[in-house]
């Protein structure tokens, strides 16, 4: 492809179907790759959790049609209790790194960057189509791991040593455990070519007069995610090497003299887990901020045309998006207390968690205040964009409970941390990806999703999303174990044990409604009613482009920014909403 100049004609060399739809280079069709494998990945990882409540509702019910599928892991159609925890490694593994990010910052950060800052395509497009290629290597290596011999990683999602360390110690820590290492390596690599790419981009690419404070809040949550993913992401692979030196090449890193397993002494000597611990909350605390923050910039945006008004402290906001940053780079031992951590070293760690309620309190203001005084309008996107206002709100109040060391140690590893975690990165990610996927599915594909689907799919996600998680927090008051095969021996849990039941059938229920927004999804694209160039009415720079965008985005003139993203009501204009492309002749800039 040939960038032209503001004012020049763009040119295309022809391309076969190989090089438009499949090693693309415009980040449009990448975005919707990345789209499209989350999808599968996250109908895969759904039947896993369905696989995995089915087990803790009714432990020691045999299925034989799931004995044909996994003959080792469900012999004579019983879990095994080394399968179950190969299940909840890879869900866990698979939702966070193969679903959530892809989607969030892979769809969504390619295909919005470049038009919401009216650039033609991404800084690199080769690096950004190779990107994409390398995160589908490390998906398949993932999900090859379920058909080796001894089946896929068993050491949970943060595969803590010695269990991932030593072959013997668990049938999923032979290959399936190397191949889980290699993926995540893969994936860190993906993610850093795709986020260096992000970074140059928004830096040097941006339009004539869109300055930083004129950028939209997806382009702001999606900026400070990279830079986040860049400085944490890279020690998880220092540490996923390490490990498999540790497996394959007699090393100990992570393993202390004394270890014993298959009645012998392991000769390992000189190492300690909790490097491994360290490394990975050093990745794994500043993901979560990776993953919630464009979920968050997604809600300012969806919000806005629907309130017809301009969101609330958008500077403040972007000085708390970047305070969480700096923040959540210091925290990760909190997920340490009860590792045998100094105290005094744990009351920094709880302090400095503490201090992130400040900025995401802000944040949680500024949307709530964005609906002070309103004329909502309660589209699809927009009910999402609510639902996941309350889920922030919720899940961030438990986090005061897990970030403090005096009441995580009694909650630490119980299903309070479960029902915390699901609403913060399930909840708070999915409702943002459902309602970014409802706004700009127009934009996308040219067509509507179905406005009546998108609300039943609305209410039969969040309604049961509360019963399951909610209920998990209670569960966990109780003192209920998480990752445990079966309950039926612990005495103190027989008066709740039961509610295993009700938690699965409403997993269930909240499965199922899923398959209402892949059908509107898909059947949409083909028949979906057409769409305008801007149905919602709003302001940001990529409602100016046709839908769906042109290789290049714009035509020979690429546009000039005249005011910030959110003009709405403004005083003289001749509608209610300014797009950012409208000189001052046109309407008063406000910002």
């Amino acid at each position: 492809m040939t960038v032209a100049h503001s004012g020049e004609a763009v040119h295309h060399e022809p391309q076969s179907f190989i090089s438009k739809y499949i090693f693309s280079k415009d980040h449009k069709v990448i975005a919707l790759q990345y789209m499209l494998t989350g999808v599968v990945v996250a109908v895969i990882s759904g039947l896993l959790a369905m696989w995995i409540r089915l087990q803790l509702a009714w432990p020691g019910a045999n299925y034989p049609v799931l004995e044909k599928l996994f003959p080792d892991g469900m012999g004579g159609g019983v879990m095994k209790p080394e399968f179950y925890i190969s299940l909840v490694t890879m869900h866990g593994t698979l939702m966070v790194f193969f679903v959530i990010s892809p989607v969030l910052l892979g769809a969504f950060g390619n295909y919005l960057i470049p038009l919401q800052i009216g650039a033609r395509d991404m800084a690199f497009p080769f690096l950004n189509m190779l990107s994409y290629w390398v995160f589908f290597l490390a998906t398949i290596i993932m999900l090859s791991s379920f058909f080796l011999e001894g089946g896929a990683a068993a050491a949970g999602w943060t595969s803590y040593p010695p269990l991932s360390a030593v072959k013997q110690a668990i049938p999923g820590s032979e290959m399936g455990q190397t191949f889980w290492l290699l993926a995540m390596a893969l994936f860190i690599v993906s993610f850093t070519m795709g986020g260096l790419n992000y970074f140059a981009t928004i830096v040097n690419m941006r339009a004539k007069g869109m300055t930083y404070m004129r950028m939209p809040m997806t382009v702001w949550s999606l900026f400070l995610a990279t830079i986040i993913g860049l400085l944490s992401f890279p020690p998880l692979t220092a540490a996923a090497i390490l490990l498999l030196f540790d497996r394959h090449g007699g090393t100990s890193f992570y393993l202390p003299a004394g270890l014993f397993f298959g009645n012998q002494v392991l000769p390992h000597q000189g190492g300690t887990p909790l490097l491994w611990q360290h490394l990975f909350w050093f990745l794994g605390h500043p993901e979560v901020y990776v993953l919630i923050l464009p979920a968050l910039g997604i809600a300012f945006d969806v919000l806005a045309p629907f309130i017809r008004k301009p969101i609330f402290g958008y500077r403040i906001v972007v000085y708390s998006f970047f305070t969480i940053g700096f923040l959540g780079m210091v925290v990760w031992g909190h997920h340490m207390f009860v590792s045998g951590m100094n105290p005094w070293l744990g009351e920094f760690f709880s302090v400095g968690t503490l201090l992130i309620t400040i900025p995401s309190a802000l944040i949680g203001v500024s949307l709530l205040a964005s609906l002070w005084g309103a004329s909502i309008r309660f589209t699809t996107p927009m009910l999402f964009a609510l639902g996941l206002i309350a889920f922030f709100g919720l899940g961030g109040f438990g986090g005061i409970f897990l970030g403090t060391a005096t009441s995580d140690i009694y909650l630490h590893d119980t299903y309070f941390v479960v029902g915390h975690f699901h609403f913060m990165i399930g909840g708070v990610t999915l409702l943002g990806m459902f309602a970014g996927t409802y706004y700009w599915f127009p934009k996308m594909f040219g067509r509507m999703m179905n406005e009546t689907l998108g609300k039943i799919h609305f209410w039969s996600t969040l309604i049961p999303f509360y019963c399951v998680f909610l209920t998990q927090h209670f569960l966990g008051f109780g003192g209920m174990p998480r990752r445990y095969y079966a309950f039926n021996d612990f005495q103190y849990l027989d008066p709740i044990r039961d509610i295993n039941v009700f938690v699965t059938i409403c997993s269930f229920v909240l499965g199922t409604a899923q398959l209402l927004f892949l059908y509107n999804f898909f059947v949409s694209i083909i028949a979906g009613a057409k769409a305008e160039r801007n149905p919602w009415k709003a302001t940001t720079l990529e409602w100016t482009a046709p839908s769906p965008p042109p290789h290049g985005n714009w035509g020979a003139e690429e546009p000039v920014v005249h005011r910030w993203a959110y003009e709405y009501n403004v005083e003289g204009a001749s509608e209610d909403f300014v797009l950012q492309t409208a000189p001052a002749s046109k309407a008063p800039v406000t910002a």
